[in-house]
């Protein structure tokens, strides 16, 4: 809060109450929905997917983890790199979120595969 209100600029006054945090998620990769949607993006790409590690601060997401530990979750967005994620001028490169739309139906078509136990 102090960094804040030394760094407000021309004049603004900076009124804020902390809230609560939220514990990180960190996915274990490898399992079998992970290697589907590898599979589902390098299709839908052409080129094989890249693990990078980026966000993990939804709170909920961490709250399912503790809940359902033997379920594998992905979560997937569009992050371009002039995406400007959560800002007020947030958008999408159409191109790029028609291969995601395109990767999530290889994704499911995979998991729907008989004899695949999740």
């Amino acid at each position: 809060m102090s960094y804040l209100e030394t760094h407000a600029p021309w004049g603004v006054q900076v009124m804020a109450e902390p809230g609560f945090t939220a514990a990180p998620y960190a996915a274990p990769p490898g399992g079998p929905a992970y290697r589907a949607m590898h599979a589902a993006l390098a299709e839908a790409w052409g080129t094989p997917a890249v693990d990078i590690g980026v966000g993990g601060s939804i709170p909920f997401v961490t709250a399912y983890g503790d809940i359902f530990p033997d379920a594998e979750i992905l979560i997937t967005g569009v992050e371009d790199p002039d995406a400007r994620a959560h800002g007020a001028n947030e958008s999408l490169h159409l191109a790029m979120f028609e291969r995601v739309c395109v990767a999530e139906a290889l994704l499911l078509e995979r998991l729907a595969e008989p004899g695949r136990h999740f």
